[in-house]
């Protein structure tokens, strides 16, 4: 996800998108631990993301 599209969003929706990316984020930790992970570039992809709307959250002062 872009910052840009991040940036648009309110505080309230960045602290669900960050609740669904921290989901997705203990999906692949499970799926790994299973070894049913495939595509493992996901975990640097949703990690970036959950850091960008910490980012996000602190610059709007939402946290």
């Amino acid at each position: 996800m872009k910052a840009s599209e991040l940036r648009a969003k309110s505080a309230a929706e960045l602290g669900q998108e960050l609740e669904s990316l921290l989901k997705a984020q203990f999906g692949l930790r499970m799926q790994r631990a299973t070894q049913q992970l495939t595509n493992h570039s996901q975990f640097r992809k949703v990690r970036r993301d959950i850091a960008r709307v910490h980012t996000l959250l602190s610059e709007k002062g939402g946290k």
